[in-house]
């Protein structure tokens, strides 16, 4: 050929030599690569630390109005769903490299350091290593928390329907009544007698009832649960 391929890499650092030492380009980088290490050691900091009463003063030209929640709708999703929303403090889960990259980039928008960080997570995140969609808050003042990062796999589709029973006492009762009233109707007739009657059909219920409640009760008091109107900000282990 009459001409030689033009080489890209060296094409760059002609023009990059033109313009700067390689020398000052090298300490260059060393010192942002030390400026984004220090802001990162700052955010795992504030992360492993409660946050009591922390706010951030945002730029509100930067925000995405999207990503703004109050309290109470975080509280009623956290019951629903029976998740907890508690300090980063409490988080047993890991921390993915791409959240800390999401504060640094809020931290630059809005040319100040985050803190009182706080997750939306299930109770088990809290206290076991899991992977369960954990949602990253920022707060805001008044109630206002700024969503950071979502990370993990969603909830199982039918966790909230999994979950109405505990959602309140009013709602167990409901449902170890409904519970009863079908292991009562799976009951064959004649059972106890040639012709069952409405009255030891009640009997059964009753018997059906106390039965699912006991067992109910005795799981409850073991395993230390509570209603989803009671854990969603528990800092116990056991209020799963």
């Amino acid at each position: 050929m009459l001409f030689n391929r033009t080489n890209v890499h060296q094409k760059l650092v002609r023009e990059r030599d033109r313009k700067q030492d390689p020398d000052s380009v090298l300490s260059q980088v060393y010192e942002i690569l030390n400026q984004d290490h220090a802001q990162e050691e700052k955010i795992k900091a504030a992360l492993s630390r409660l946050g009591i009463g922390e706010v951030n003063a945002f730029d509100f030209d930067q925000l995405e109005s999207e990503r703004i929640f109050h309290e109470d709708t975080i509280r009623t999703i956290c019951i629903d769903y029976r998740l907890r929303f508690l300090d980063t403090y409490y988080f047993k889960g890991k921390i993915p490299q791409e959240a800390i990259n999401a504060i640094k980039k809020l931290e630059r928008d809005h040319d100040m350091p985050l803190s009182g960080f706080k997750i939306i997570a299930p109770s088990k995140m809290f206290v076991l290593n899991k992977t369960d969609d954990p949602l990253m808050f920022a707060p805001m003042g008044n109630g206002y928390f700024y969503l950071i990062h979502k990370w993990g796999r969603d909830l199982h589709p039918f966790r909230k329907l999994r979950m109405w029973p505990f959602k309140s006492f009013e709602n167990l009762i409901f449902t170890i009544l409904l519970s009863s009233v079908l292991t009562t109707m799976m009951v064959p007739d004649g059972l106890f007698a040639r012709e069952q009657t409405f009255s030891q059909d009640i009997m059964v219920f009753f018997f059906m009832f106390k039965s699912i409640a006991a067992v109910v009760l005795f799981y409850g008091f073991a395993s230390g649960k509570n209603f989803n109107t009671a854990i969603w900000q528990s800092k116990f282990d056991k209020a799963q």
